[in-house]
């Protein structure tokens, strides 16, 4: 069983061939590279990252009470406090949890292309995993610190991917077909 965050990490590493084939075999089916590489780049870089963050942080038990903590920034210095190493790693894994979905995501579907848009879906899906690792008891703290730095992830990482994002579809009050007719009549 995979109950590790080294398993989960290994397991990533070792399914890394078949995500290459994966865009492959899209790409050929389709003809498109960009848009095979973005559906399984926002899965293959989010996935593994939601799921050591579902994974129990030791001994997962249902009598102890989950931690919550609606402050914002309380754990952020808590984490600042620990010191330079800690506060790296702690900071750096939540800006990374759905960065690769801020990535991609308005690289394939131009419906997500704004940092805004993406600023806002990792705040949701962090609200999401935050409330299962409540639900769940995992003994985690959740928290609203974790909710900022994910969804400042998930926008950043859209900034970074804008010069590829699909360009928006033109919006019309007529349909294209009536304006095609009306030019060429003119």
């Amino acid at each position: 069983m995979i109950d590790t965050i080294g398993d989960v990490v290994l397991l990533t590493v070792l399914a890394s061939p078949a995500a290459a084939l994966a865009v492959w075999l899209l790409a050929r089916r389709r003809g498109t590279w960009r848009t095979s590489l973005a559906e399984v780049a926002m899965v293959y870089g989010t996935v593994p990252w939601v799921w050591m963050i579902l994974l129990p942080n030791g001994a997962a038990t249902t009598d102890r009470d989950p931690r919550v903590n609606l402050v914002p920034l309380r754990d952020l210095a808590d984490v600042l406090a620990a010191g330079p190493l800690t506060a790296t790693v702690q900071i750096v894994a939540n800006l990374l949890v759905f960065a690769s979905l801020g990535f991609f995501a308005p690289v394939r579907f131009a419906a997500l292309a704004s940092a805004w848009r993406m600023l806002a879906l990792g705040a949701g899906l962090s609200i999401l995993v935050e409330t299962l690792q409540f639900t769940l008891r995992l003994d985690r703290v959740s928290s609203v610190d974790d909710v900022l730095l994910n969804a400042a992830g998930a926008g950043l990482a859209a900034l970074a991917s804008r010069r590829w994002w699909s360009s928006p579809v033109a919006v019309t009050s007529r349909p294209a077909a009536f304006a095609t007719l009306e030019d060429a009549a003119a």
